[in-house]
């Protein structure tokens, strides 16, 4: 798992509308953020759970991937080995998730030159459609498609709730359950 990819930056846009530079240090465990936005009149509070990246907290994401009813998982399209690790990632959601999650896919820094650009649109693309993601790519920095990203992601997760695929209770969920879930 890779950290500085711009999770807890993609956080800050969507809840806060605020993106914080280079200054940001590395999240230790778990950080937490609440939105409530409306999908078709309907008032969603969202609750985001930000994860660490780093390889020593991974036994602490079991617990947030089981209680999730989406996950966010973020790549640094500047960091090849950042994308290099999406289908690890992937993996682990589909297996200690909901079998039911909605999982999109981001290729964040999107503002970057072309030139520092090393994981192509198109690259991220093919992943998503061997995989049945959704994929956006966003900035943190500009709030290109960051809102996008997390209202796309809760549609799909009040579709599914709709259609009785996704059970929004899930009781096996502990008293304090997320909504959404931003993975690293």
């Amino acid at each position: 798992m890779y950290s500085g990819v711009g999770k807890s930056s993609l956080l800050l846009q969507f809840v806060n509308n605020r993106f914080q530079p280079d200054d940001h240090v590395s999240t230790i465990g778990v950080e937490f953020g609440v939105k409530t936005i409306k999908i078709y009149n309907i008032p969603i509070k969202l609750r985001i759970w930000d994860t660490a990246g780093q390889e020593k907290y991974k036994s602490l994401k079991r617990f947030y991937y089981r209680c999730a009813s989406a996950a966010l998982l973020v790549y640094d399209i500047t960091r090849w080995e950042t994308f290099k690790h999406v289908a690890s990632w992937l993996e682990d959601v589909r297996e200690l998730g909901n079998e039911n999650m909605t999982i999109m896919l981001i290729g964040n820094k999107c503002d970057i030159s072309a030139y520092k650009r090393e994981v192509s649109t198109e690259e991220g693309e093919q992943f998503d459609k061997e995989n049945g993601l959704a994929f956006l790519e966003t900035s943190c920095k500009t709030a290109h498609n960051v809102r996008e990203a997390f209202i796309t992601t809760a549609s799909t997760v009040l579709t599914k709730i709709r259609e009785g695929n996704l059970d929004a209770t899930n009781e096996k969920k502990p008293s304090n359950p997320s909504s959404l879930t931003n993975r690293r």
